[in-house]
Parts: structure tokens; sequence; C-alpha cells
């Protein structure tokens, strides 16, 4: 037992430079960075220049930029979830009349009809939803949308803004047939304040470039996401995106100083406000940020980046028990302080499903698999100091018991690898077959029971794993099978709802709720809070035409309130 230990420490600060794994470098990083490699529904965006990511072999290109015709995708559409939806008879159909105007303002090859780019628009990146939407719009200004709605409005014609379309509640795509309005042509970095560190851009901006950006001021963005590749800032702040640096730098609440949007009437509020300090009455950004394009279309943002810090450095750990993974968590938090920036977590099943279905990964420690695994990332500006103290810590750890093995990553490339672990899960998970996907927020010592009764549920008949974000309390908990199957839904549902609430969680910790969620908002807001937020919803959008039938539970969404 000893030698063993001993082993493991030596793993654990002797790293090999020639790792398992096979090198990855991203060409904006420099010799501190750490660029994480793409994983997930990130991963098919993170290798394309052009927004386009791959299911399966299927090039996804939902704007046609050069791709030429793509195959065709095999889609699930929840009709269970759909069946209980009527399209709302108050909402115009679309003629000859609407999209002849649609050109009159935009010009004709930004109004899109082909069959083809529509049909990659009205389906969500999980092939789960899929509307039939017979028109998509791309404007390129803040007055293009405004006029595009304003029309709208004055029509009674539904719509869905879109960005990047990597969501995972059905919130980015039609229902039925309303008019898509995607942000991408506006991508435009506006201005850089090398002294403040605010950014302002335009809401096309895809996240990826806005991070290259700011790589090359020497700042950061404080949003990191596995879909970075593909996802649009205006998207990640209507829909109040978490991440992985969440720990470290809070959400895009704290972040987001002032946005510009464009109300269902085709009004523009001019809130993009660059002050750290604003008191000036009701703070109304935060209406927009985490709406999901229900109250108006986020064109502009003004966001405070974090300068970039000189040392970084990456662990993977093997825990025993997850009662280990919590008390390293505390002790992390303790510890290392001002320089953790991100505390990570996956069961044994999570690593199995990456070992098996990506290609190019292998784990990092011995064969013998262990229950859980932890990445720490800290992020400094002392590079002796910084590695000092994780070193400090980890030693500490081992001989208390709570890591079981460990490595530290050496170079760049390993720690892009041990990252790749992390951020592959949920691209396993697409090609291990079908999977019902759930976040949420629990309090800690909570998460992993959900897990773990979710097993004992099921049974034989699927396989749950369970991973996420341990340093804020969310949950990715998964449910993989070989194929869709409303007998294994009927399990899962209600049950993880109901399990959540009982536990005072949340049943959206940082997806959103859409289609998928929106009647199940009672689970974790009371029918006052509810109300209320009817109530701005009419208020703001009269005519219910933004995004229809997301966010808002169907029974009171169109209600007269």
């Amino acid at each position: 037992m000893i030698m063993e230990r001993l082993r493991a420490t030596r793993r654990l600060l002797n790293y090999s430079p020639k790792s398992f794994f096979a090198p990855r470098s991203h060409p904006n990083s420099s010799e501190h960075s750490i660029c994480r490699s793409a994983s997930g529904f990130a991963h098919w965006g993170r290798y394309s220049e052009h927004q386009k990511r791959r299911f399966g072999g299927t090039v996804w290109d939902p704007l046609g930029i050069g791709l030429g015709k793509a195959s065709t995708i095999q889609c699930r559409y929840f009709g269970s979830v759909a069946a209980k939806i009527q399209r709302d008879p108050s909402f115009s159909p679309l003629n000859s009349d609407d999209i002849s105007y649609f050109k009159g303002i935009l010009g004709e090859k930004n109004v899109i009809q082909d069959e083809d780019r529509l049909a990659f628009a009205n389906t969500d990146w999980m092939r789960k939803y899929k509307g039939s939407s017979k028109l998509l719009l791309l404007p390129r200004s803040t007055e293009e949308v405004s006029r595009v709605l304003k029309y709208c409005n004055s029509r009674r014609l539904a719509v869905v803004p879109q960005g990047g379309n990597t969501g995972l509640v059905g919130g980015s795509v039609p229902v039925f047939d309303e008019v898509i309005i995607n942000m991408s042509s506006m991508n435009n970095i506006i201005s850089f304040d090398k002294v403040s560190g605010i950014l302002v851009s335009e809401a096309g901006c895809i996240l990826e470039n806005l991070v290259s950006f700011l790589d090359n001021q020497g700042f950061i963005m404080p949003l990191d996401l596995g879909a970075k590749g593909s996802c649009q800032i205006g998207g990640n702040v209507s829909t109040n995106a978490g991440g992985l640096r969440l720990v470290r730098y809070g959400s895009l609440h704290g972040n987001v100083l002032g946005i510009e949007a464009v109300l269902a009437n085709g009004d523009v509020l001019d809130m993009l406000g660059t002050l750290r300090k604003d008191n000036t009455g009701y703070d109304l950004k935060h209406l927009f940020i985490g709406s999901e394009g229900s109250l108006g279309i986020v064109t502009k943002v003004s966001i405070l980046s974090p300068p970039k810090l000189s040392s970084v450095n990456v662990a993977f750990l093997a825990c025993k028990d997850y009662f280990s993974c919590q008390k390293l968590l505390l002790e992390a938090k303790r510890r290392l302080g001002e320089i953790l920036s991100a505390f990570e977590f996956l069961d044994n099943e999570s690593l199995d499903l990456v070992l098996n279905h990506l290609e190019g990964v292998r784990n990092p420690l011995p064969p013998s698999m262990h229950n859980f695994y932890v990445l720490i990332e800290t992020t400094g500006s002392n590079e002796s100091y910084d590695k000092e103290k994780l070193e400090a810590f980890l030693l500490r750890s081992m001989e208390g018991g709570l890591i079981s093995d460990g490595v530290l990553a050496q170079d760049i490339n390993q720690a892009s690898s041990f990252w790749r672990i992390r951020e592959g899960v949920a691209e396993a998970l697409m090609k291990a077959g079908a999977v019902y996907k759930y976040d949420l927020s629990l309090p800690v010592e909570k998460m992993y029971n959900l897990v773990e009764e979710m097993r004992i549920k099921v049974g034989s008949s699927a396989k749950v794993i369970g991973y996420g974000h341990l340093g804020d309390g969310n949950l990715h908990l998964n449910v993989s099978t070989p194929q869709y199957d409303d007998m294994i839904l009927a399990q899962i549902e209600p049950f993880v709802y109901e399990w959540t609430s009982k536990h005072h969680g949340s049943i959206s910790a940082e997806h959103g709720l859409g289609l998928m969620k929106a009647n199940k908002i009672f689970y974790s807001k009371s029918h006052k809070t509810v109300q209320l937020m009817a109530s701005i919803k009419k208020l703001m959008d009269p005519n219910g035409i933004l995004n229809p039938y997301k966010v808002l539970p169907h029974s009171i969404s169109y209600s007269t309130v």
C-alpha cells in the first residue's frame, strides 16, 4: 500500500511530457496559455471556420456558406412534447407579400427559402427538435432587425431568434412555422478598451473568435464553453450560458455591463453601457440575460474581460468515492483560493464512454478504473508560486487519502488532453446512441445521489452517467440508450424534476428552459413568480411573437394577464 502511494505521488509530480496523448495545440496559444480541445457539440463547430458542425459525417452548415449541399439528417423529433402544443391560431401564415417586403429590407441573398438550408436551421444539433419554418432571415444591422420585427409584429408573424443553434432544450429552432432570424451576419467587434478590459461586439460574433481576439490583446473571455467554435455571444447572453469558468469569474449577470436589444414592436433599447457602476433605476439588461429571446432580440453586448494571466496548471485526479470529491472541492477552495479557476468532475461511466467512443483519447492514469475523476485548473500570475501551491495541495490531498491517483500536466498538450477527456463526454454520448440530457443545479452533497437513484430506477435498460461543474453545483445527468424509447422517458420524467424540486435545486442550471422545460418551470419557481414573468412578457411582447412556446408554461404564456 505504501509503495503504491509513493508511485502515485511520483506520477502526480513527474508526469512525463511524452504523454499518452497525441499533441493538440491551438494557433493562438502562447507558451503559458492552455487551449482546451473541442468537445461535445462544440467539437463539430471547433474544427470549422464557417460555422459548420458534424453529425457523424454529415456537414452542418445552416447558412450554406461555401459548403454546397449537405446530406440529409435523420431527426428524432420528440413528438410526445409537440403533441401537447397547438399552433397559436392568432399567428398569421407567411405569404408572398411578406417575402417581398423582407427582400426589400435585407436584399434577396439574405432572405433564405432554400429547402436544404432551411432543413438545418429548423433542426437542433441533437436532432431532437424540428420545426417547419419556410423562411430564414439574415439581418446585417440593428436597424434591419428593428424593421423586420416591426413588420412581423404588425402582421403577427411569429419569429424565433437564432445564433449558433447549439442549445440543448429546443430554444433556438422553430416549433411550427415561425420565421427564423439568424444573427450570424452581425459579427463585428465594435470596440475594445485595453485599460478597462471592456469589449463591445455585435451579437453574431462566434465566442471562439472573441476568445482569439482578446487573447491577442492580452485578455480572456470570462465565459468558456465547449461550444465556443459555433455558439454566438448574443445567444450566450440570451441563455445566460454558464460554462467552465463560472467558479472563478461568475455568471454573465455579473460580466455583462450592457446590451442593445430590439423589442417585438421594433423599438431599440440602447442599454449598451460600459460602466462598472450605474445605479440609475432598474437595471433592465438583466431581463434579457437568460430570457432566451422571448422578450427581445439582443443585437449588441458589452462585456468585462479579465486580463490573461501567465500561469495555468491543470491536474487530472482520481478519487475513490463522491465524498472524497466533495472534500477535495472544499480543500481546493480553502488552499488554492484566488488561483482556482475550474473544478470539474466525472464518474467512471463517463470516462469509459469517452475512452470507447472518441478516437485518440486515452486514460492518463494506470488502467485500473477509479470511481470518480476530478479536473482542477489554476490560473495565476506567478508560475513558480502557483505550481508550488498546487503541488503542495495535491501532496496534502494524496496523503490525506482524498486523491487515489493523479497526474499534473507538464505542458500545453497534456493540459489540452486532460480537458479533452472532460469536454468529450457530450460527444461520446452522441456517438453511443440516444441520450436524455438533464442540466441541474443541486446542493453539492446531494448531487450524485440523483445519479445513483436514477440507475436503480432504469435498471439495465439504460446507462446513467453523471459529470459536470462540481465547483458551482451543476450536475449534467445523462441517460444513454441505444435508441429513444418512450418507456424509458416515462421512467426518467417527471422523477428527475420531482427529485430536484424536493432537494431545493433548479431544473436548469445553464442550458435554459426552451421548449423542453417550459412546462416544468413550476418545479423551480412559484406560481406567483411565473405569473409575474408572464406579465412582463405580455407588457414587452403583447402579441407573443418572440420565440413562442418557449420558456413560459403554455397554459399561461398566451392567456390574458
